[in-house]
């Protein structure tokens, strides 16, 4: 949860913002900070450099958190934890990451530890993780593994 407020603040944005919104956002903010700017001054290029992937990094996580990206693939996010088992899970940081059957993986963001646990020593980590970790947390797609 600390860095979803950091990358908010990075930005400027609440959690109600559109992507529409973002995107310019996102977009005023490397035009006002892009290395590109700084052709003779080596040190404001290596700061604008850092500022650029930090900027770019908030903006990509707070995208795929945002409700319009999350409605738009709300039928394969269904699909996904009501019908596909879970593979495999880790846990850092607050971060639950869950990988399906099916390929599709998921992180869910600010689960305590004792949650994790409880997750670890289930019968059923899938039959848990429909009960207490689905919709109680805010998530995002993490990827999608190669699925034969």
């Amino acid at each position: 949860m600390k860095r979803i407020g950091e990358h908010r603040k990075l930005l400027g944005v609440d959690k109600d913002v559109t992507l529409s919104e973002l995107k310019t956002i996102y977009r005023n903010t490397m035009k006002d900070s892009h290395p590109d700017k700084f052709v003779n001054d080596e040190a404001g290029k290596l700061e604008a450099e850092e500022k650029s992937k930090t900027v770019i990094e908030a903006y990509h996580f707070l995208v795929s958190i945002n409700k319009e990206t999350q409605e738009k693939y709300k039928e394969e996010y269904t699909e996904t934890i009501s019908k596909s088992n879970i593979e495999d899970f880790d846990y850092e940081k607050s971060i639950l990451k869950i990988q399906h059957l099916n390929g599709k993986m998921y992180e869910y963001i600010g689960v305590p530890r004792n949650t994790f646990i409880k997750m670890v020593n289930a019968d059923s980590p899938s039959r848990f993780a429909r009960r207490h970790i689905y919709g109680n947390f805010i998530y995002r797609k993490s990827g999608e593994a190669m699925v034969d």
